[in-house]
């Protein structure tokens, strides 16, 4: 089952897209930084009509479609990886996921508080990922000094050095790990690491209703710093997106 963690800063809609996502999910959402204590995790299959083929094809009255579950952690802020906020105790939590969602605040709503005062997709892109990488980073000094130990003996633990060594340059350089050219000999040394930014990032970019379909000038700014990671850019209204999943509990 892919695993998907949300993140992104306090009051950006990674609780209501949680809600939207998931079906009977209860993530609170309110107008107040980490209202989001405690993870959420729910899952939701992924409708296939080829599956239904498939079925009809063997005669199986059996159809398990693939699910995906997602893991919404509390608002990340800038300090995180260092204690700030109540974001960085759960970053363990999103380790072992397959890829992260990064829910960007792309609409103005004055009655809806921004943690910097100020909507900048930009901006908050830069606080989320420098904490991402400030996390990897921790987690590769904790670890390269007993692989340089072992590595007196172990050519294995030689190539996790290696690979390490190029990460830290790297992150220290202001680079995610997935930027990192790795051999695949030294991409499996460290993958017990479950280094954050050596994940696939998605970037949800969160409109308003209005500018679902065309986006706007904060999308641009999202498309931009996607581009140069060669990472994801999708556009969601988390509220409208919500809404029906709030209709149907009525």
């Amino acid at each position: 089952m892919l695993r998907a963690g949300i993140v992104g800063l306090p009051n950006v809609g990674k609780s209501t897209l949680f809600n939207a996502l998931v079906a009977n999910a209860k993530a609170e959402a309110a107008n107040y930084p980490f209202c989001t204590i405690e993870p959420n995790v729910g899952s939701v299959s992924v409708p296939d009509e080829r599956l239904q083929v498939l079925a009809n094809m063997v005669n199986s009255e059996s159809i398990v479609p693939t699910r995906v579950e997602f893991v919404d952690i509390a608002g990340l802020v800038k300090g995180a990886s260092q204690g700030e906020g109540l974001g960085s105790k759960f970053l363990s939590h999103i380790r072992e996921v397959d890829t992260l969602v990064q829910v960007v605040r792309c609409f103005e709503d004055d009655d809806i508080i921004h943690v910097s005062g100020v909507v900048d997709p930009q901006q908050d892109i830069e606080v989320i990922n420098l904490e991402l990488i400030l996390a990897d980073i921790d987690q590769i000094e904790k670890r390269i000094d007993r692989a340089r130990k072992t590595a007196r003996t172990s050519k294995e633990a030689q190539i996790e050095v290696v690979a390490l060594e190029k990460l830290l340059v790297d992150l220290n350089a202001g680079k995610a790990a997935r930027q990192v050219t790795l051999s695949d000999e030294e991409s499996d040394s460290i993958k017990g690491l479950g280094l954050l930014t050596r994940k696939p990032m998605i970037y949800a970019a969160n409109v308003s209703e209005e500018d679902l379909a065309t986006g706007n000038a904060f999308v641009e700014k999202v498309r931009a710093v996607a581009a140069k990671e060669d990472a994801q850019v999708t556009l969601v209204s988390a509220q409208v997106e919500a809404e029906p999943v709030s209709y149907t509990h009525l």
